[in-house]
């Protein structure tokens, strides 16, 4: 009995969506948390280094267009695998050495993995999931991310209160694990058919021209929470590794208990209701950061923000929605380059403008959000191919009176 019911789990494409997601938390929660104090404390980061590494970290994202192209000599199944292996190696690597061209090197080879892995997930969650079951879902596998982070920092946590840290040591831990939890996937996890042929090239499609406008700028607001919301706490509060490990175990229990409830708020209201929610809640959010002087408010506001992510899931159920089945594999993959479009260039500019003026950062963050809000309203209530826009539905009916 146990060993059917095994059996059958290991048979649920489902299952490989977790463990792809697992494994990619596990090394990129590592590798994330602990950078601004890796580089600060033995790289002498500043400013203008931190925001070159991220904006190098961003050129494989800017490059995911490429995957449709791999596909055509690999399986998005395998490819997935592979690309979690590589991210395992990356993060392992990470703190070898405390110079700025090795922390450049790794990061691009961690970040290949992660850009091609993320965007293969996406593909294969939108073709395997029905469309009543995407938002349910989609909540779930952030909760098992956020589970995945809090299991993981919170053993860093502890080691950190016990020991001095070891960076190398925690890195190749993390590495180490995400690349056993990849052998597993090639080994253990059968090769499950894809149940739409997908179109092996690249293309643009005017229908989806709201979704491609909302993906850009999802990723440049994006940049500025990832590069600069922490570096804030850092640079200007002086935050030291440990409570960072905290603040994002707190992170991780608020997001296990939310994202379910989110995702289904978001099959109840829809995509457009759900996303100008959280385009306000943004807006609040960077002004707030801006003028901020008191280090528990700036807390209180990366804590919100972090949560505003998982809103994000509208974009993409908008997305399953509106595309043609065939079209998922390499939308995906060229989604991911229209939102990184902003992110290969933002880091390093907006490094730029922090040395002036931190508050500029975060007031232009609160303008993209604003953008956001302003196209979200375009999207219709039963949005489908053929009617991805309200500008769309109105003409339909203006046709058909």
């Amino acid at each position: 009995m146990k060993a059917t019911a095994l059996s059958a789990i290991i048979h649920d494409r489902k299952t490989l969506l977790y463990l792809l997601a697992i494994g990619n938390t596990t090394a990129f929660a590592v590798w994330q948390v602990m950078l601004n104090n890796f580089v600060v404390e033995h790289a002498s980061f500043g400013g203008e280094e931190i925001g070159i590494l991220q904006s190098l970290r961003e050129v494989p994202g800017f490059l995911a267009f490429t995957a449709i192209l791999v596909m055509l000599i690999i399986r998005q199944q395998s490819f997935a695998i592979l690309s979690l292996l590589l991210l395992g190696l990356g993060t392992a690597i990470t703190a070898f050495y405390p110079a700025a061209l090795w922390l450049y090197f790794s990061t691009v080879i961690m970040s290949i993995g992660f850009h091609y892995l993320e965007t293969l997930h996406n593909s294969l969650s939108l073709q395997w999931l029905s469309t009543d079951e995407t938002p349910e879902v989609l909540g779930k596998l952030l909760s098992v991310r956020a589970m995945c982070n809090f299991l993981v920092l919170g053993s860093l946590y502890i080691y950190l209160l016990i020991y001095n840290v070891d960076y190398v040591l925690v890195y190749l831990i993390a590495g180490g694990i995400t690349i056993a939890i990849g052998m597993f996937c090639w080994i253990g996890i059968p090769r499950f058919n894809d149940p739409v042929t997908q179109r092996k090239q690249l293309f643009l499609r005017k229908n989806y021209w709201l979704y491609y406008a909302l993906t850009f700028l999802a990723g440049a607001r994006r940049q500025i929470f990832v590069v600069f919301a922490g570096f804030l706490l850092v640079e200007k509060f002086n935050f030291p590794v440990e409570n960072v490990v905290l603040l994002t175990l707190v992170n991780s229990a608020l997001t296990f208990w939310l994202a379910p409830k989110i995702g289904r708020l978001v099959g109840m209201i829809g995509e457009r209701r759900a996303l100008t929610l959280e385009y306000i809640g943004l807006i609040f959010v960077f002004v707030s950061y801006a003028f901020v002087d008191n280090l528990a408010v700036t807390i209180a506001l990366y804590l919100l923000d972090h949560l505003f992510f998982a809103m994000a899931i509208a974009i993409k159920t908008y997305f399953q929605k509106i595309a043609k089945p065939e079209d998922i594999a390499a939308t995906s993959s060229i989604s991911f380059t229209i939102n990184h479009l902003a992110a290969v260039a933002l880091p390093a500019l907006l490094g730029a403008v922090w040395i002036i003026d931190h508050r500029a950062v975060f007031l232009i963050g609160a303008g993209i959000a604003l953008s956001s809000l302003l196209l979200s309203q375009l999207i219709p209530d039963s949005p489908k191919f053929g009617q991805e826009t309200r500008l769309g539905a109105a003409a339909n009916q203006s046709s058909l009176s």
